[in-house]
């Protein structure tokens, strides 16, 4: 059977990644696709005006919702549960508290200056629209270093278990499959699928791609690395020994090595000077009192005329009404939270799932700057509390912050360890791959989003049975629900977006549902 053209590039990209995809493109003469995301609002000016909502959260959503609909005119109050703005989006600095379900605290007791993003760390830049609100909010923006070449993979299955530097690995891989697609393409077994002219292209792109040399062998190359790096005079550098490609498929990197190849998590990308929570917290200062801290809602009703919710401020019981309702507060919450949902409404929330992310965080000596050269950047390990992740803020500290295990806690394997355990597991990490410098971490803090008052998990992980929130295309019935209004209530949310987890994907489910009211109101007013 011939292979086209597109499939030839996608088995490329498949052993390569996307730049050995990107760079195959070129070299034969073609030109790579460009995405852009983009939402404009498209309603009149003062469209809300005589209009009330009620918007349940102060997230990014909820937010972006007020700070939006206020500009049009629209009545707005943002009732918070917490003290604070930005639901997931949290920074822990010294002095502050984190609060368990089960009443376990922890009080962060980092060094002036220092802090960890428990929640969202990272800002891609193809995420155009929270961007364009920290221009707008005046936040200002600093590179976050996602992926650095001289960090460190590790599997207890190859290399005798001991760490492989990321530079090293990705090129030698690249060596090597390099050399036996060149050996495919010289040998004719593509004659079929590719014309001649494009043959010699391949042959030209994959000596330089793969460092091959004139007989199409790999044999190391300096992209890989020395053992003794040049010098002056005499000293022209030894390079590093190629892995070899048993080796390398024993070690199972390809996670790791292709990170930085996935669409969202692509150079460049940015954090917020300071901490993440510079955002939400610049969106509160623009609103004022329009949003209601320490008032967390006891009830969602339908009337007559709209909506009302009760809430709670200071102990007390309250109540608002208001013609329309956008709901920002996560599933998890609206299971519990009494309220008369149509059926089809009930039947998502009631049968959704939540994922249970975790951070490990440890502030310590920058040893991973001052003894390995490493700034900013994940390092993967094949078990245990992985990644590790270095931060990008304070690059030549004396000290920082480091994460040492982002993953999952809905696991009953890890759920179940205690607290020290747990920060054993995740010290056991960093000795794993920089031996003896565990002993250097202190002050740990552990944030288990599954435990967290609020919000009881990190992101959506289904929308019913069978119905996985993270499916290629359509999300199923379930999250049709979701996107449409429930009469005058409508959902909020990266749960009612394809930008799952993403602070880009609640800043767009609001614009989405702030159209929709909006034509509404203009089709109800015609």
């Amino acid at each position: 059977m011939a292979l086209s053209r597109r499939d030839f590039l996608l088995r490329v990209g498949q052993a390569g990644g996307y730049s050995a995809a990107f760079l195959t493109m070129q070299s034969m003469g073609l030109m790579p696709a460009l995405a852009q995301e983009k939402f404009s609002l498209s309603v009149a000016p003062n469209a809300g005006k005589g209009v009330k909502v009620v918007i349940l959260g102060g997230g990014i959503s909820g937010l972006v919702a007020a700070y939006e609909m206020r500009a049009l005119g629209f009545d707005c109050t943002v009732l918070e549960a917490r003290s604070r703005p930005g639901g997931r989006n949290w920074t822990v600095r010294g002095g502050d508290t984190i609060a368990f379900l089960d009443g376990t605290t922890q009080t962060c007791a980092f060094d002036p200056g220092n802090y960890q993003n428990v929640g969202p760390a990272r800002l891609p830049s193809i995420h155009t629209t929270i961007l364009g609100y920290c221009r707008k909010l005046g936040v200002e923006l600093q590179v976050e270093v996602n992926t650095s070449r001289s960090t460190y993979l590790q599997n207890d299955r190859a290399n005798g278990g001991k760490p492989m530097v990321q530079r090293q690995v990705i090129n030698d891989a690249r060596g090597h499959v390099s050399e036996l697609l060149a050996k495919c393409v010289r040998n004719g077994a593509l004659d079929q699928d590719i014309t001649a002219t494009d043959r010699d292209r391949m042959l030209s792109f994959l000596r330089t791609y793969g460092s091959l040399d004139n007989a199409g062998k790999y044999a190391g190359s300096q992209d890989a690395g020395y053992i003794k790096p040049p010098g002056a005079g005499t000293e022209t550098g030894v390079l590093s020994q190629p892995i070899d490609m048993h080796t390398l498929l024993d070690a199972d990197f390809w996670d790791g090595i292709l990170f930085e190849e996935q669409f969202e998590m692509q150079a460049t990308m940015f954090q917020p000077v300071g901490g993440m929570d510079r955002i939400p917290y610049a969106f509160a200062k623009a609103l004022g009192d329009t949003v209601q801290f320490n008032s967390p809602v006891t009830e969602i009703r339908k009337t007559a005329k709209g909506v009302r919710v009760g809430y709670t401020q200071q102990g007390q019981p309250k109540s608002i009404e208001a013609d329309f309702c956008f709901c920002g507060m996560p599933l998890t919450i609206l299971k519990k939270t009494p309220n008369d949902f149509s059926a089809p409404y009930k039947k998502v929330i009631d049968e959704c799932t939540y994922a249970g992310a975790y951070k490990i965080a440890w502030e310590s000596r920058r040893f991973w700057e001052q003894d390995y050269n490493i700034y900013g950047g994940l390092e993967f390990l094949a078990t245990g509390c992985t990644p590790v992740w270095f931060p990008s803020a304070n690059l030549f500290a004396e000290r920082g912050v480091l994460v040492s295990g982002y993953g999952f806690d809905s696991t009953p394997e890890f759920d179940r360890l205690t607290l020290e355990q747990k920060f054993a597991a995740s010290r056991h990490s960093i000795e794993r791959l920089h031996p003896g410098h565990g002993r250097e971490l202190e002050k740990p803090i552990y944030v288990g989003w599954s435990h967290i008052p609020h919000n009881q998990g990190s992101w959506i992980a289904s929308y019913g049975p069978s119905e996985s929130a993270f499916a290629d295309d359509s999300l199923g019935a379930g999250y049709a629900t979701l996107i449409e209004p429930d009469g005058p209530i409508y959902f909020v949310g990266d749960h009612v977006s394809h930008d799952l987890g993403w602070q880009q994907g609640a800043a767009l489910s609001s614009l989405r549902a702030i159209q929709l009211l909006s034509d509404r109101l203009k089709s109800s007013r015609a």
